[in-house]
């Protein structure tokens, strides 16, 4: 069973806009972490990213950036960047565009107004059209299931040295389930002896 996805070629269809890939001419590849701000995995998230000099994205949940505002206040001032992911997490599937819109503007105040990832990849046509003129979507390249249980970071780390390739958006997900998989420095290390350089996706694409 597959613990590292590429995202689907129908997502690129639907949402032609969103960003899945960064485009520059070395190799290079982009670090983003979902659902925090968490206490039990943010701090060693930044903690890695700031030994390696790495900026990333964090798209956070409007009710997590709520809760732990001193982390979002401490990700953007080491020079990350904090991105919208809904206030509750919410799959844009299952509710009516105008609560998912509710929803996402809710966020706002402690996340983003202009960088967006939904929840699991997904929104209905009528979400994205009203979203791709006033956010910049950020889906991914490659997804880790390390939020999974029965996932190890080895695998994780097996799988992502095969997909991986120039310009991948990596998301990974700042949970401290996460954390106890332990494979985020390893990876790294691996991919920069690879030749590969950590960037920030240029917003304004």
């Amino acid at each position: 069973m597959a613990v590292v996805y590429r995202l689907p070629w129908v997502a690129k269809w639907l949402y032609p806009q969103a960003m899945s890939t960064v485009k520059f001419s070395e190799q290079v590849l982009c670090l983003t972490f979902d659902d925090g701000p968490d206490p039990g995995s943010t701090p060693y998230i930044m903690d890695i990213l700031n030994r390696n000099a790495i900026k990333a994205c964090f798209f956070c949940t409007g009710e997590n950036a709520e809760k732990f505002p001193e982390l979002v206040s401490m990700l953007v001032k080491e020079g990350h960047v904090s991105g919208n992911h809904t206030y509750s997490h919410l799959d844009g599937i299952g509710v009516t565009t105008k609560r998912y819109l509710d929803d996402i503007l809710r966020a706002v105040p402690y996340t983003s107004s202009v960088i967006f990832r939904p929840p699991f990849g997904r929104m209905k046509p009528g979400q994205y059209r009203a979203l791709a003129g006033c956010y910049k979507i950020v889906l991914w390249d490659l997804l880790a299931a390390d939020f999974a249980e029965n996932v190890s970071g080895k695998k994780i780390i097996e799988e992502l040295k095969v997909k991986i390739r120039s310009g991948s958006i990596i998301a990974l997900h700042d949970k401290p389930i996460s954390r106890k998989k332990n494979f985020l420095e390893e990876f790294i290390k691996m991919m920069k002896d690879s030749g590969y350089t950590f960037v920030l996706p240029d917003f304004n694409m």
